[in-house]
């Protein structure tokens, strides 16, 4: 299945950064999420604290792959969780540059979940007991199923390309490109320089599934390839008009919590490993 025109401009010599928000108080309590607002817990508060912390100083180990300089926008989710997301990890990067470096945040309706219907606000076990075959169906073939009354992942799919063509076209504008892979040999796309402009966006595990299946041309009947952790970080080149993928669902900043909460993660994961076999977004 196609996904369109291509997304990247030629000429645009730049990085998306896509960053999951953290724990919700849904998933604490094994709720489908969707587009049901739930604040972060405190686990999920300091996971966004940490992330925050590795976008401000990427050169630190462990290493991200941006450059080391304030991106030109903060877009998030109108979510509660990942407005949230993105006010920590905007408090880590003004205390690194100064707040005057730092935009203010702006909120894109494109980056919202995936509604799940009839599903958001039930427990995981009470919508496995109550709707077996169209859960299935969901995990199964995601661009034929959905949740009752939910959204359709082929529906995302053009509001993701718009948030994302949106975010690009601000790229441009910050920075015009130099043109398609300069610099370097046999269009093989090589890592960009400090000065590269870079944006943050903040949104939702299926959401992010369906802007990263778009930003590299891959069909959306992959929509379940691609995991992504709470506070996971995705790091996307683009250049040369292409889309190339640099780092995905980093998410070594949570080492800490290890020391700090062991069993607090523990239960954190094993929960994704829950939703992620129940379809739960």
């Amino acid at each position: 299945m196609s996904d369109g025109p291509r997304l990247v401009p030629d000429g645009l010599e730049a990085t998306l950064v896509l960053l999951r928000h953290g724990e919700s108080m849904a998933i604490v309590e094994g709720r489908f999420q969707g587009r049901l607002e739930t604040p972060l817990s405190p686990l999920g508060l300091r996971q966004a604290e940490l992330a925050g912390m590795r976008l401000a100083s990427p050169g630190e180990p462990p290493h991200v792959p941006i450059p080391a300089r304030p991106p030109v926008e903060i877009v998030h989710s109108p979510l509660g969780r990942t407005r949230q997301t993105a006010e920590a990890a905007a408090a880590a990067l003004r205390a690194v540059h100064g707040a005057a470096a730092v935009p203010a945040l702006r909120a894109e309706p494109g980056l919202v979940e995936l509604a799940q219907g009839a599903w958001e606000g039930l427990h995981r076990s009470d919508v496995m007991g109550r709707y077996p075959d169209e859960l299935e169906a969901w995990r199964r073939r995601p661009t034929e199923a959905q949740a009752p009354g939910g959204e359709r992942v082929l529906d995302a799919v053009a509001r993701a390309r718009d948030a994302l063509g949106a975010a690009m076209a601000r790229l441009v504008e910050a920075r015009p490109g130099e043109g398609s892979d300069a610099g370097h040999a046999g269009g093989y796309p090589a890592s960009h320089g400090p000065d590269t402009p870079w944006t943050l966006l903040v949104g939702h595990d299926g959401i992010f599934k369906v802007a990263l299946l778009a930003l590299l041309g891959l069909p959306i009947e992959r929509f379940w390839v691609f995991p992504w952790s709470l506070t996971g970080i995705t790091v996307v080149e683009l250049v040369g008009g292409r889309a190339v993928l640099r780092a995905h669902n980093l998410a070594d900043h949570l080492g800490p919590l290890q020391v700090e909460q062991a069993a607090a993660e523990a239960r954190a994961e094993s929960e994704a490993e829950a939703r992620e076999r129940s379809g739960s977004l």
